[in-house]
């Protein structure tokens, strides 16, 4: 199980302003994902701004109508029509907060769904070999909880223009009558918001903290509740022990997080009272101002509101600040992550991809080492798969097999060496170029929860409409029949995740990936033990098709059936990353050496 990495930065004032530096690049995002509803957003706001120091003058001006009237009686034409207008902005101002909130949500949708496919077609630029990396998954997953709620900084930002008109508007009348009310404000509000500063900060620290253990936490729900993990939960009696290590590492989240919530809520109601004691102290001045006839009741109100919600709007205000701030050092976890950039390039000036294929692929020295990793996957590799040649590797598990593929189809790019492709480095082709030419089918492919015909289409998307040849790769890999034996052929949905889904045996899934093998005209096609769910003759059927569909073309075929291998023009033993052998399976067994001590082996157990 993973360990927690500490991480625990102090942020401090200046680091928080330095953070509001991501701000423009979080507009820069929201603006491209909806220009309409972002000016919209913008405009309610400002005129939501004006709302509070209108409605406290037209209240001021109806209490002070009133006092009048009871004095001295008259017209109550003027006191009716203030009312009204009244009225009419306490609608305005519930339509206007309604506007806001629905445009913010709307916004907020599209903003999510529009920075989930940011991440998705950016991860789909970077190296297989990042994805392999721990620190790289730690800054993945901090970059997908940002896609959700991040435009809430936005709304937190526009709500602070809103805000800060608002308190110019009320600032003017409340300095007009006392300036120093404004101290007592001040002094009731800046212990709150250094409080509130202080314990985001610690929450950013311990959140940041959490992030490789929550990771385990998801994987661990997933391993406790999954249709896919199910079958051997339940044959190695491994709920206790899932279910315990949920709990330590959930028992641990809440501790640490209920910990710093307590004192995060006793601090909090001490600086409340603090400033309860300095809005009651200017309260009580302006009522003391009033009843000696300073001030008319009428102002008493205004001057009363406009002190409460000025309160009101610089706690708000301070404490936004220390979430605006907090949320743009959150956004850093965002933006890092298309800082990631591949280390496999294109070439400025891509070669097209040889057709045909004329001298072959090339492997000169070739060694490639894993990130973090002392020891070498693949080492000193040097043979070339000759145009139309059909070479078997085999080795033992962990030999470098599939590395040695992945290093065909420039999933990796060579650590030492370099790989020719007709004399020319594979490294000057284009990489899409050199992919669609190729037709790979890994022993772990995935089983899509979609459609039979949509998970044979994958191998070519492109083609995901062409009927014809979703049906001709089904037969062509032997997946024809099961087709047609499902209750709705080819249109018919495969596994349990989803309403009247079908789900196939390990060998069907088999069949169905090979399909996608043969969706394109691919001059090199490799299978790298595609078919171990299938008994050996089932397998030998396959690959016997296989080596009659392939004729004229390139093929790696890795198996660890050695009756399979025998299909191949040369047999390549791997061992450790090198290559220890390679010829005819006739040279081979000439040689006695370790293919032929395999193959005997191997034989012996079906005698």
């Amino acid at each position: 199980m993973a360990k927690a990495r500490n991480i625990h930065p102090n942020l401090s004032f200046k680091e928080r302003l330095s953070a509001l530096k991501n701000l423009p690049e979080l507009f820069r995002l929201v603006w491209q994902s909806s220009p309409g509803k972002t000016t919209l957003s913008f405009a309610l706001r400002i005129a939501r701004s004006a709302m509070p120091v209108a409605l406290l003058y037209i209240g001021k001006l109806i209490i002070d109508q009133v006092v009048q009237l009871n004095r001295h009686g008259g017209s109550q034409h003027e006191l009716w029509k203030l009312v009204i207008i009244e009225f009419g902005l306490a609608i305005l101002t519930d339509g206007l907060n309604r506007m806001i909130n629905l445009v913010d949500s709307l916004l907020g949708d599209l903003f999510s769904n529009y920075t989930s496919m940011r991440i998705m077609r950016h991860a789909t630029t970077l190296d297989l070999d990042q994805f392999e990396d721990s620190v790289f998954y730690d800054k993945l997953e901090r970059a997908r909880q940002q896609t959700v709620g991040r435009s809430v900084l936005l709304s937190q930002v526009m709500s602070q223009v809103q805000d800060f008109i608002s308190m110019a508007f009320l600032l003017t009348g409340l300095i007009a009558f006392n300036p120093w009310l404004i101290l007592l404000l001040l002094i009731a509000i800046i212990p709150s918001f250094l409080g509130e500063s202080y314990f985001n900060s610690q929450n950013y620290a311990l959140t940041r903290s959490q992030t490789p253990e929550r990771r385990e936490l998801d994987y661990v729900r997933y391993l406790g509740a999954s249709d896919e993990t199910a079958k051997e939960v339940k044959i190695f009696g491994l709920s206790d022990f899932i279910i315990n290590r949920f709990k330590t590492l959930s028992d641990k989240f809440y501790a640490d997080n209920s910990k710093l919530a307590v004192k995060r809520s006793g601090w909090g109601i001490f600086f409340s009272v603090l400033g309860s004691i300095g809005y009651y102290a200017a309260y009580g001045f302006i009522i003391y101002q009033t009843v000696t006839g300073k001030t008319s009741v009428g102002t008493l109100t205004f001057l009363a509101g406009s002190f409460r919600q000025l309160s009101s709007l610089m706690e708000s205000m301070l404490n936004r600040f220390t979430t605006v701030s907090q949320g743009a050092i959150y956004l850093n976890d965002f933006l890092e992550f298309f800082e990631i950039k591949p280390k496999i390039s294109a070439a400025q000036n891509p070669l097209p991809f040889p057709n045909p294929i004329k001298q072959g692929f090339t492997f000169e020295n070739v060694g490639f080492q894993y990130h973090n990793s002392e020891s070498w996957a693949n080492r000193h590799l040097s043979f070339t798969l000759h145009p139309g040649e059909k070479l078997a590797l085999v080795g033992e598990n962990g030999a470098g097999k599939t590395t040695l593929v992945k290093l065909l189809a420039r999933l990796y790019d060579p650590t030492e060496g370099r790989i020719l492709l007709d004399g020319i480095d594979l490294k000057a082709y284009a990489i899409e170029d050199l992919r669609l030419n190729l037709g790979i089918i890994f022993q772990d492919y995935l089983r899509y929860q979609m459609s039979f015909s949509q998970n044979i289409a994958v191998g070519n998307i492109s083609e995901i409409n062409n009927k014809a040849l979703i049906e001709k790769a089904a037969h062509e890999s032997l997946a024809d029949a099961l087709a047609e034996k499902l209750p709705n052929h080819y249109e018919q949905w495969l596994g349990r995740r989803f309403n009247d889904g079908v789900e196939l045996s390990g060998g069907e899934w088999q069949k169905v990936a090979l399909a996608r093998a043969y969706m394109k005209e691919a001059q090199v096609l490799i299978l790298d033990e595609p078919t171990a769910a299938l008994d050996a003759r089932a397998e030998y059927e396959v690959f016997q098709r296989f080596a009659e569909l392939t004729r004229g073309k390139s093929a790696v075929l890795i198996s660890h059936r050695f009756s399979t291998a025998r299909l191949a023009d040369r047999i390549m033993v791997l061992e450790k990353g090198t290559v220890l052998e390679i010829g005819t399976h006739e040279e081979l067994l000439i040689k006695e050496g370790r293919y032929s001590e395999l193959f005997h082996l191997q034989a012996k157990g079906y005698q």
